[in-house]
């Protein structure tokens, strides 16, 4: 099945972590939970807040920048079902804070020589690979703003 922007049917990496629809890559956002009862925000949809327990949670979009609050840089190519850009390149993997609240860990694009703890970051959200089926599996990283 196509999307409508006549290409392969698009599937988030991660169901409920990304908004839809997912044919205009550049609008698609993080989007979490926010419980009604204790004010806690999480990644991705959720039934049942982690903090207290509730169930009065509502979807929210999340915002598409950050600060980069610690990171690590991945010098070997992970083992199994690896999907990333061959040859292996380092990547960098960090958390990001984000306004709303909460710490998303990301892969952060660019150059890992050039990371530091406090930088500001913008979403990138992008087709990451082809899944078993056809499909173009979406998921997001952070980047440096430029």
């Amino acid at each position: 099945m196509a999307n409508d922007t006549g290409g392969p049917r698009r599937v988030a990496i991660r169901d409920g972590v990304l908004t839809e629809p997912l044919d205009d890559l550049g609008r698609v956002r993080l989007q979490g939970s926010r419980c009604r009862h204790c004010g806690e925000v999480t990644l991705g949809r959720n039934s049942l807040c982690p903090n207290c327990g509730g169930s009065d949670l509502e979807t929210i979009p999340l915002s598409d920048r950050g600060e980069l609050w610690t990171y690590t840089v991945v010098r070997h190519k992970p083992p199994g079902d690896y999907r990333g850009p061959e040859p292996f390149r380092p990547f960098g993997l960090g958390l990001v804070e984000l306004p709303d609240g909460l710490r998303v860990m990301s892969p952060i694009e660019g150059d890992v020589d050039s990371l530091r703890v406090g930088m500001p970051l913008t979403l990138k959200v992008a087709i990451h690979h082809v899944g078993p089926s056809g499909e173009d599996v979406v998921a997001f990283a952070f980047a440096a703003e430029s």
